[in-house]
């Protein structure tokens, strides 16, 4: 952190470390740039942004190349709740798990690089569905691969990363050819709650609805962690507010102090709560 720092820079430093693509990567480095202390004492630190710059600069020009010739063929959309990736070295059960886990029947043989295209399966989570993508094997000089800039795009837009590895020299090299990537990650080793694991990791929590004096709706509804009643409403049924003057709900789980607790609609829902909507 430079010495006298504005808030501006800050505010650019923090949006550099959380940016999720490059394009916000870029802009937070070129804030952070414009807003640097400009002295003798800061010329290390704007030296190293300038080089940041061009080196993030390099990378989108080779990736734009890329996806002009045959590796834009490959594209992945965003399917579920969430979207997983499973990321690793050739023959570490990148396919066997995606079978176990979404049911699909992606080919398994003791050959390595069995897997040359994105391969997918949709997991169930206690009815939450989680889109599942197995990535071709990772190697040496990924990035320079033909499919390399593509499937490295298709991971960073990803809500969660597994890693798949047999020693500690393979995690070395997955850690330098995923240098870039910036999103959480679970590392796999055989876990038996893996399913809990993946859950927990994302983020996210699924909401039952129901009508009053009727079961819990199912499949539940997937929101991010702090969502609120408001956020449930406007999912369910959009002129749901506009409509009342004083909507409210009832709550049943975690969050409820007790069974069929009234709420209003800034509550903040835990995992597994039921959401029952009122109108008045």
């Amino acid at each position: 952190m430079p010495i006298n720092a504005s808030p501006m820079y800050l505010g650019a430093e923090s949006r550099a470390a959380s940016a999720r693509t490059h394009e916000e990567k870029l802009k937070a480095y070129q804030d952070m740039l414009r807003e640097a202390p400009k002295h003798k004492g800061s010329e290390t630190l704007l030296a190293g942004i300038k080089q940041k710059i061009s080196k993030l600069k390099k990378l989108m020009e080779k990736e734009k190349a890329a996806k002009k010739g045959k590796g834009s063929q490959v594209s992945i959309k965003k399917e579920g709740a969430a979207q997983i990736v499973l990321v690793g070295i050739t023959n570490t059960g990148k396919s066997t798990f995606l079978n176990k886990m979404t049911n699909t029947k992606v080919a398994v043989a003791p050959y390595p690089y069995t897997t040359r295209k994105p391969e997918m399966g949709i997991m169930d989570y206690k009815g939450a569905k989680l889109q599942m993508v197995e990535i071709p094997a990772i190697v040496p000089n990924f990035m320079h691969t033909e499919l390399g800039p593509t499937l490295l795009g298709i991971i960073r837009q990803a809500d969660l990363m597994i890693l798949f590895f047999n020693t500690p020299e393979e995690k070395d090299m997955l850690d330098k050819e995923l240098a870039d990537v910036d999103i959480p990650f679970l590392i796999y080793n055989n876990q038996e709650n893996i399913a809990e694991l993946i859950w927990k990791k994302l983020n996210i929590i699924k909401i039952f609805t129901k009508q009053p004096g009727k079961k819990p709706d199912f499949p539940p509804i997937a929101f991010k962690k702090g969502a609120t009643v408001r956020k449930v409403a406007e999912r369910v049924h959009k002129d749901f507010i506009k409509k009342f003057k004083r909507p409210s709900a009832r709550i049943f789980g975690p969050s409820a102090r007790f069974p069929g607790q009234k709420v209003g609609l800034d509550h903040i829902l835990e995992d597994d709560d039921i959401v029952e909507l009122h109108s008045s």
